[in-house]
């Protein structure tokens, strides 16, 4: 049967709920303001009745109720948009690094007043414009010298100023990779601790909201997937791989990459594969490392070598005023000393490839003259997808020298074609788009037909077996008269690599500006003082087709810079602007479903208070009447 004093438990019973209730109250306010809190509902349900119809029972009417107890305690959460507001949290960290390393590339290219590169440039070809009128005079060469020398600061301020940025990504990236990983090790000890917590019955919701946070701050470091499928273990996912399975953390570690400017790799600790995120700071610091600073360099080395390589073609030709001749006026540094540009490559004490920049034909041609052959060149192409790393060029005889080069510079191919101030057919390596290969190598060379050797005289046999092939060392043996008892193709051994990093103007002109050549020789003679022919070829290399890159002319290349740059900018403007505003909406919305509102605590306090107050009433009662049963009732 009940018990006399069944009323006291009960009473006892709604007091410690509305306690507690009261408690979850006061935690809700006291982290109204905490990050990643979500607030928290107390479940109240009545007692099981003391009796029950499977149970032997007294004949009484009725089932006697037994108070109240607390279900549970649960964070408000809505799971669906965590997820979505995970990946909104990786599309905006992403596009806020890249905004922010773009428009630091925009003020590269933002030069003001006499200082840019374009102004200092115009200034150069000018004065050599200047001295093919009065090529008699010695001050028309010290401004050439000057200005020459001004050019070279500021290419190199320039290329400083990429490097820089280049050196402040590679920092943040390191940086990020610790701060993953000790994220990923917070939320595996994070799981541990809420397993152990809900295996003995209780819900952990203070350690889920801060795994939540930790979530959510990993998502914004790079691109991840959540599975929490398995309540055991929760585990998260990157590039295809776990880094958190349960209690088990699987870290990244960074090494350097001696293919990547000793820049480092980031790579899973436990196998050294590497690691390429597609979201998040990480993935945008990867690709502005890798792909966009590397690319304005690359254009800025491109150009660089190539008016390098243009003037100093012309001016060793050339005679100064003192009569010298053969000098560059700039200074060029190959990548090795070896003549030939054999290079040991892995470093086993035997040459094993060729480092070559340009080659150029013994024939002289004409742009308009139609070839008369047909066959296809195989040229090294600029992705690794093409088949063996190499593109097709075909040829046909109706086709003119010029239709052929056009049709080689638009291929794709990583070479650019053009025909020298002689007339000869020339190939140039430009950058690699590989990040595996060097810069300025011409890779391959090869045709099936008679144009690369008969008719423009570069390759001394046709075929694959008469390639011109970077892989091997020797390569040059392949090109007509190196080895052979014929006209020998011209080449030139790969230049230092970032030559806008060390262009300057040859201390042997730049000491005797008498050197600084403008004529040319006439029947076998040295040039007459009078003649400005070779500073007006310098000149007009300035509106020239000079093959850098894909661009023709100088001016090209300016234009194309400025505008590739200022498309990056727009484009992660917007979309910063476009992930910012889901983002905010998302957590507008989270924080009206899972924030802590004031007004609404409040309600819940006065009314748990009041429950409260009521069961202390209820007991008070029950006191009473069990003192008048005890203490006044007679036997």
């Amino acid at each position: 049967m009940q018990s006399t004093f069944s009323g006291i438990e009960l009473g006892k019973r709604s007091i410690l709920a509305h306690q507690r209730a009261l408690q979850t109250v006061g935690h809700n306010l006291s982290n109204a303001s905490t990050e990643g809190y979500s607030r928290q509902r107390i479940h109240l349900q009545a007692t099981p009745p003391i009796y029950r119809p499977q149970l032997n029972r007294a004949e009484t009417p009725g089932q006697i109720g037994q108070g109240v107890d607390i279900a549970r305690i649960e964070r408000v959460r809505d799971e669906l948009l965590d997820g979505r507001i995970i990946t909104a949290s990786g599309d905006q960290s992403y596009w806020e690094t890249r905004d922010r390393y773009i428009l630091q590339l925009e003020q590269v290219h933002n030069e003001v007043g006499d200082s840019s590169v374009r102004n200092l440039m115009d200034k150069f070809w000018d004065s050599w414009q200047e001295l093919s009128l009065y090529p008699e005079q010695r001050a028309g060469r010290e401004a050439v010298v000057q200005r020459g020398a001004a050019l070279s600061e500021g290419i190199r301020l320039r290329y400083n100023s990429l490097d820089r940025i280049g050196a402040m990504v590679e920092q943040e990236i390191q940086g990020n990779v610790k701060q993953a990983n000790t994220i990923i090790r917070d939320i595996a000890a994070l799981n541990e601790e809420i397993t152990n917590v809900e295996a003995v019955g209780d819900n952990p919701n203070d350690l889920l909201d801060r795994r939540d946070l930790m979530v959510e701050k990993l998502a914004e470091l790079m691109d991840i997937t959540v599975d929490d499928r398995d309540p055991d273990e929760f585990s998260v996912y990157t590039a295809g791989y776990h880094i958190v399975q349960g209690r088990i953390a699987r870290p990244f570690d960074v090494q350097p990459d001696r293919t990547n400017e000793g820049y480092s790799e980031i790579v899973w600790s436990h196998s050294n594969e590497e690691v390429r995120f597609r979201g998040g700071s990480l993935g945008a610091l990867q690709e502005l490392r890798d792909d966009d600073i590397r690319t304005e360099v690359q254009a800025l080395d491109s150009m660089t070598i190539n008016v390098v390589d243009l003037v100093n073609e012309v001016h060793r030709d050339g005679y100064g005023l003192n009569g010298r001749t053969g000098l560059d006026f700039f200074t060029e540094y190959p990548a090795i000393l070896n003549a030939q540009g054999n290079f040991d490559a892995d470093q086993d004490g035997a040459f094993d490839t060729s480092l070559i920049f340009r080659v150029n034909g013994s024939n002289t041609l004409d742009l308009q003259a139609q070839i008369g052959l047909s066959g296809t060149m195989r040229l090294p192409a600029t992705t690794a997808a093409a088949e063996n790393g190499l593109i097709d060029v075909a040829y046909r005889p109706t086709d003119t020298v010029e239709d052929v080069i056009a049709r080689v510079n638009n291929s794709g191919a990583d070479v650019v074609a053009r025909l020298n101030r002689r007339g000869e057919l020339e190939f140039k390596a430009t950058p690699a788009r590989d990040g595996d290969n060097r810069d300025f190598v011409l890779r391959h060379l090869e045709d099936d037909g008679q144009f690369l050797t008969g008719y423009a005289g570069i390759l001394a046999e046709s075929g694959a077996d008469g390639a011109f092939r970077a892989d091997q060392a020797d390569a040059v043996l392949a090109l007509r008269g190196e080895g052979a008892n014929r006209p020998a193709a011209g080449y030139a051994v790969a230049p230092l690599q970032h030559p806008s990093g060390w262009m300057e103007v040859n201390p042997a002109v730049a000491g005797e500006p008498a050197s600084v050549a403008s004529s040319f020789s006439v029947a076998g003679n040295p040039g007459e003082t009078g003649d400005g022919r070779a500073a007006l070829a310098i000149a007009a290399i300035r509106n020239t087709a000079v093959g850098i890159g894909r661009e023709e002319t100088l001016d090209d290349y300016f234009a194309d810079s400025v505008a590739r740059i200022g498309l990056k900018g727009e484009e992660a403007e917007l979309a910063l602007d476009t992930s910012e505003r889901i983002r905010k909406d998302l957590t507008d919305l989270r924080q009206s479903i899972s924030g802590v509102n004031l007004d609404e605590e409040f309600a819940e306090m006065i009314k748990f208070q009041h429950g409260y107050q009521a069961a202390a009433r209820f007991i008070s009662n029950v006191n009473q009447m069990l003192d008048t049963i005890i203490n006044r009732m007679g036997v």
